[in-house]
Order: C-alpha cells, then structure tokens, then sequence
C-alpha cells in the first residue's frame, strides 16, 4: 500500500507535457479481455471473482513487460484514494465501487493501469504523455500477448475476444486521445468537429471519459468500434485524425489572434484575474480558467507562470485530490475555498506578480 501512496501523493505521470504538441495531452490504449470458462464478473459470486482476483494479480505481477508494479484490492484501498486514482483516469469511477474480488494492478511509472473485474475480467490501459499511442500499444500488445500464455481468454474465431458490452467485441481495444482544444471552442466550431468525427466512428467525451462533459475545453476522442478493425489500423488511423485535429486547432488560435486579439486577451485575462483573486472555486470553474490559463502560456501572452504548474492544478483541484491533500472529507463549500486557496497559492496574485496587464 505504500507504492500506492507514493504514486497518489506526486504529481501525475499521463498528464504532464509530452510530445512537441501542448494540444495533445495524453493518449491511452485500452483492451478488454475475458478468461475462457469463468463467469464474467456481472454474473460471478465474490468466491469466484475474488478466487480470480487471486489467480489473475499473481500472474499479472510476475510479468516482465509491465515492469515494478503494485497489486491492490479496491475494498483495501481508502474511498478517497480510489477517488483519486479515478481522477488520474487510472481506474473508472464504477471501479471505486466494486466489491470483493476487484483490484488494480499499477505499474509504478503509471504507464500500465489494470483493472481487474471492472466490467471485464481484464481492463489492460497503456497511458502516455502527449500523443504516445503507438508506444502505448506495444506495451499493452506485449502484456496482453504473455498473458494469453498464462490463461486462456474468452474468444471466437469468427467474432474475436468476447466482452461483457457488445460494442467492445472483436479486438475489445480502445485507443483514445486527450486534446486541448480552446481554439476550436472560442471560435464555435467544436460542434462540427465532433459531428464529422462521429461519422468516422469516434467518439468524443470530456476529462473523466464516457458520460463526462468537456470541462476545461478537454475533449478525450476516442473510437466507438472495435469490430472488424486491426489494432494497428485503429492506432494509425486515430494518428492520423490527431493530427488534423492538432492542425485545425492551431489554425483557429491564430485566427483568434489575427482577427480577435481582443477575445483572447479578455479570455486569458479573466481566467488570470479570477484565479489569482478568488476566493472561492468550483471545480468547473476552477479547471475552464485553468483552460484559459494554459492557453494564455501556450501563446506566449502569459510569461511567469510555467505549464507545469497548470498541469499539476488540473488534477490537484479536482474533489479527491483537495480531500488527500487536505488528509480529510470536505464539504463542497469547503472544497471550493481551499481550491481557491491553493490556486492562489501556486499562481500568484497581481499584487505578488506584477498587475495582470503586466503579466499578459
């Protein structure tokens, strides 16, 4: 359990600037994947899922493709932790609440993230900075492949790896990518965008994936099918989209500044004053003016505050993380004042960094 604390009391490795894009912030490999002759885990006692949890973690820690690693029951992880491990997209929020016989397997570095009898037996995420798909595939494609040799998985030859949702059957993968995209959404042009990804067979969601909004102008793309597509395919062609995503966002920032300088300036000014002086934060709030913050940084129109530190706010504000940090449950009310506080705290105010037309 103490790896475990190291890795939730640090900054998180999946957000942090990777890759030559500040657009890209993450990308994510998912395979679901069921073990022959075992009930799937909607239809499994606690004896049977739990004898599987201790089947499986064994397994799973021995494998060298995964490298330094710690195996963990969600019952024997603290509900404010399980909530943090959610924010950081290691877990899924139905995850913090499964029973006897669900765990996570966590390598150190936080680049493998293993649910065991989440929906699946077998939830295999490979996470990466910065658009790092390819690197994360191989990984996963390595652990999923030593596995199979272990234990028999559920599959059929004509339809593929048999999952517990109908729309995971066939590769049961999931490549997804976390964008940044405050262009687009300043200009009004995110409805299309999405409308045209959706007839490619992507999907679109926020921070915290399916069923989330896009707080903060973060849009996870991901894609919706998974039958009849080879997992390189699906790799090479989300790339692809990326890039023409990453292209088409830089596009609308500098029109923004060619022809309304002065809603980027307003934008980025509010976001800058409203962080350094309030003093009270909702977490929406907190993380569309840290949009505005990071955008401001990115254009260069923000010179004393380092991405990083826009990184690092955008998990620590959130509910679970204030809660760990503050080493107790806190209210709303109370959670709003001390985000408020520890923005402040890491950003400045005005009156610390020069006045906020100094600083933009």
């Amino acid at each position: 359990m103490s790896e475990i604390q190291d890795i939730l009391t640090r900054p998180s490795a999946w957000i942090s600037r990777g890759g030559d894009s500040s657009i890209v912030i993450s990308s994510r490999v998912r395979l679901a994947r069921n073990f022959y002759a075992h009930k799937f885990p909607g239809w499994a006692s606690e004896e049977e899922s739990a004898a599987l949890w201790s089947d499986v973690s064994s397994i799973l820690a021995g494998l060298s493709s995964i490298g330094d690693c710690v195996s963990v029951q969600i019952t024997d992880i603290e509900p404010v932790d399980r909530l943090v491990l959610s924010e950081r997209n290691l877990i899924s929020r139905e995850h913090t609440e499964r029973g006897v016989g669900a765990g996570i397997v966590l390598a150190l570095d936080e680049r493998v993230a293993i649910m065991v009898n989440e929906e699946d037996h077998l939830r295999l995420q490979g996470l990466r900075p910065g658009l790092g798909l390819i690197e994360a595939w191989e990984q996963i494609d390595a652990i999923d492949s030593e596995i199979e040799k272990a234990k028999k998985y559920a599959y059929d030859m004509r339809l593929g790896y048999l999952t517990s949702c109908p729309s995971n059957v066939g590769t049961g993968m999931r490549p997804s990518v976390m964008l940044h995209l405050p262009g687009l959404a300043l200009l009004n042009e995110m409805k299309p965008v999405v409308n045209a990804l959706g007839k490619l067979g992507l999907a679109v969601r926020g921070l915290g994936g399916e069923g989330s909004e896009a707080m903060g102008h973060m849009y996870q793309v991901s894609h919706q099918i998974t039958l009849g597509n080879s997992e390189t395919d699906m790799v090479s062609k989300l790339e692809k989209i990326v890039a023409k995503i990453v292209g088409d966002e830089e596009n609308a920032r500098k029109r923004l500044m060619q022809k309304k300088p002065e809603v980027v300036h307003d934008h980025v000014g509010r976001a800058l004053g409203i962080l350094s002086n309030a003093h009270i934060l909702a977490s929406k709030e907190a993380l569309d003016h840290l949009s505005g913050l990071r955008l401001g940084v990115d254009l260069g129109l923000i010179r004393d505050i380092q991405s990083e530190t826009i990184d690092d706010l955008v998990l620590r504000t959130r509910p679970a993380h204030l809660q760990k940090e503050a080493g107790r449950l806190l209210k709303t009310r109370e959670r709003d004042i001390e985000r408020a506080k520890l923005v402040r705290r890491l950003i400045g105010s005005p009156s610390e960094n020069n006045s906020p037309d100094q600083r933009i």
